[in-house]
């Protein structure tokens, strides 16, 4: 068992780069799915997607690595990751949400 299982962690990251129109949010929607990753993806008017995450560290940190490398068609410039302190809402599931 891992010691950090218990530990829920939010964290809110933006991608940005060529992450838009070659679906990039239906793989992360796959990938944290996969990881039981909760939360959300979207696009952003500025061609940037956001995700909102929640789970184990451990789990975060996977999905973290998936969104800058884990897609080949994306080119992703930057991953800007925001740790989201408690208390914050909890996450059933892991959606796609419209464009921001």
């Amino acid at each position: 068992m891992n010691p950090d299982d218990g530990m829920l962690e939010t964290r809110l990251v933006r991608v940005r780069g060529q992450v838009q129109g070659i679906g990039y949010r239906e793989a992360c929607v796959r990938r944290a799915r996969a990881l039981a990753v909760t939360g959300w993806v979207r696009n952003r008017m500025d061609g940037s997607v956001e995700v909102m995450l929640q789970g184990a560290p451990r789990q975060l940190a996977e999905m973290c690595a998936w969104l800058s490398e884990g897609m080949p068609a994306a080119l992703v410039d930057e991953l800007e990751v925001t740790d989201v302190p408690p208390p914050f809402a909890r996450f059933d599931e892991f959606d796609r949400l419209p464009t921001l």
